[in-house]
C-alpha cells in the first residue's frame, strides 16, 4: 500500500459509562443556548435521557430549545425546519441526542442555521446544487445513544429528499462535532433487533473502509479491531442488552467505525443501500446493509480478493495458510455466521415490499445520488453489475 494519505480527527470524544454527567460540568461546551435534535419516536424522553441533558445543560450554563421531529430516515424538510428553530432562538450551537439519523440531522441543521437558501443547494450529488456552504456551521455536539452510524467520529451526515427519491451522504470540515459524548449506559434501552442493525451498520463501515482505495494505516488498525469487537460482542448485546461490557466494546468499535469514515470511506455498499431506503424508508439502513451484503461481498471477493484475508481473520475464522484468492469465501462464512447470530439472516429484500421490477431503478439510482463511492471501490462496477447484486439479494 502506498502510504499518501490526509489525516483531520478535530473532535473532541468524551467515552465512558456515566460520561453524560460532564455536560454538566465540561469546558467544552461550545455556546450558550443549544438547539435540541432529538427523534420524534419519543425514545429520549421516555428513557429520561432528554431531561438528563437539558438538567446538565442548565448547570452548565446553557439554555436550549428542543426539535422533536427527526424520523429513523432523515428528510430535508425537517433540516430547514430546525434550522429555522434555531435561527428564531438565536441558538449558538447544535445538539443531537439520540441515534445516527438524530445526530446527522443536527449536522444538517447546523448547516442550515447560518447558511442561506434550502439544504439541497449543498448537495454534491443527484440534484444537488454542488454549492459550498459560505458560512460554514454552528459547533455540533453529538450526544450517541446507538453503537451503529459512528457520526458522532466522522462529518457525514445522511438527509433523504422525499420528492426525488434521493438519499446523500455528504459533509466537510464544519460538520465534524466539535464534541461527543459517548456514554454506554445510554444504549441499554436499545430494543435487540435495532442494536442488530445498529451493530451491522458499524460492522460494515468498518470492512469497506479497510476495502476502499483509500483506506491508510489507521482506519486499517481500527476497522480490523472493531471488526472482530463486533463479531464478538454484538451477538452478546442483541441477547443480553444489559451486558455493560458488550455494551462498552460495541460503543467503542462504533466510535473506531466513525474514525475510519473521516480517515477512509465507505465505498458502494453504502450507495447501493442509501438508493434502497430512500425508496423504501421503512427499511432501517443497518437492515438494508445486511440484505444485501452476502451478494454484495461475494462480487467484490470474486473479483478482488486482496484484503478479504484480514478481514476474515479479524472475525476469528483461520485462514493461515490458505491462498489470498480463498480469503473471501472465509470472509463470507464469518459474516452469514454473524448475521445468523444476530437474528438477521431470514431478511431479503422480498420481505420488506421491494418490488423487483425496481431493482434497475435502484442501481440507476446509485450511481446518480451517491456515484462518488463507486470510484472508491477497489473493483469497477458496471450497472449490470449492481443489477446482479440486487438480484442475488432479492429472495
Amino acid at each position: 500500500m502506498d502510504l499518501d494519505f490526509s489525516y483531520y480527527m478535530p473532535t473532541r470524544i468524551l467515552f465512558g459509562c456515566g460520561k453524560l454527567g460532564e455536560l454538566a460540568t465540561t469546558e467544552y461546551l461550545p455556546g450558550k443556548k443549544a438547539l435540541v435534535v432529538i427523534g420524534a419516536s419519543g425514545a429520549m424522553r421516555k428513557h429520561g435521557y432528554l431531561d438528563k441533558a437539558l438538567s446538565h445543560l442548565r448547570e452548565n450554563g446553557a439554555e436550549a430549545v428542543v426539535y422533536d421531529k427527526i424520523q429513523p430516515n432523515p428528510v430535508s424538510d425537517h433540516v430547514e425546519q430546525g434550522a429555522a428553530l434555531a435561527k428564531e432562538n438565536n441558538c449558538d450551537f447544535v445538539i443531537g441526542l439520540g441515534g445516527g439519523s438524530t445526530i446527522d440531522s443536527a449536522k444538517s441543521i447546523a448547516v442550515m442555521a447560518v447558511n442561506p437558501g434550502e439544504y439541497w443547494d449543498y448537495m454534491q450529488g443527484g440534484s444537488g446544487g454542488r454549492k459550498t456552504p459560505p458560512n460554514g456551521a454552528l459547533p455540533i455536539v453529538a450526544i450517541t445513544t446507538t453503537a451503529g452510524t459512528g457520526t458522532e467520529a466522522d462529518p457525514w451526515t445522511v438527509i433523504t429528499k422525499t420528492e426525488t427519491n434521493e438519499k446523500i451522504g455528504w459533509g466537510n470540515n464544519w460538520t465534524f462535532p466539535t464534541l461527543s459524548i459517548v456514554d454506554p449506559e445510554l444504549m441499554v434501552s436499545v430494543p435487540p433487533k435495532t442494536t442488530a442493525y445498529t451493530g451491522m451498520d458499524a460492522f460494515f463501515h468498518s470492512a469497506e473502509s479497510y476495502l476502499a482505495t483509500v483506506s491508510q494505516p489507521t482506519s486499517d488498525h481500527l476497522a480490523l479491531e472493531a471488526i472482530s469487537l463486533i463479531t464478538k460482542y454484538l451477538p452478546v448485546a442483541v441477547k443480553d442488552g444489559r451486558n455493560m461490557e458488550a455494551r462498552t466494546k460495541l460503543a467503542w468499535a462504533n466510535t473506531e467505525a466513525g474514525i475510519c469514515e473521516s480517515l477512509s470511506c465507505c465505498i458502494s455498499h453504502h450507495s447501493m443501500e442509501h438508493a434502497l431506503s430512500a425508496y423504501y424508508p421503512d427499511v432501517a439502513h443497518g437492515c438494508g446493509l445486511a440484505m444485501l451484503s452476502v451478494s454484495y461481498f461475494s462480487h467484490l471477493g470474486e473479483r478482488h480478493p486482496a484484503r478479504f484475508p484480514d478481514l476474515a481473520r479479524a472475525m476469528g475464522q483461520d485462514v493461515d495458510g490458505l491462498p489470498e484468492k480463498e480469503g473471501p469465501a472465509a470472509f463470507i462464512a464469518g459474516l452469514k455466521q454473524l448475521l445468523k447470530n444476530v437474528g438477521l439472516d431470514k431478511d431479503r429484500l422480498a420481505n420488506f415490499g421491494v418490488k423487483q421490477e425496481k431493482l434497475k431503478a435502484l442501481a440507476e439510482n446509485s450511481f446518480y445520488t451517491m456515484g462518488k463511492l463507486y470510484e472508491l471501490t477497489p473493483v469497477k462496477l458496471m450497472l449490470e453489475d449492481v443489477v446482479t447484486i440486487y438480484e442475488n439479494a432479492y429472495a
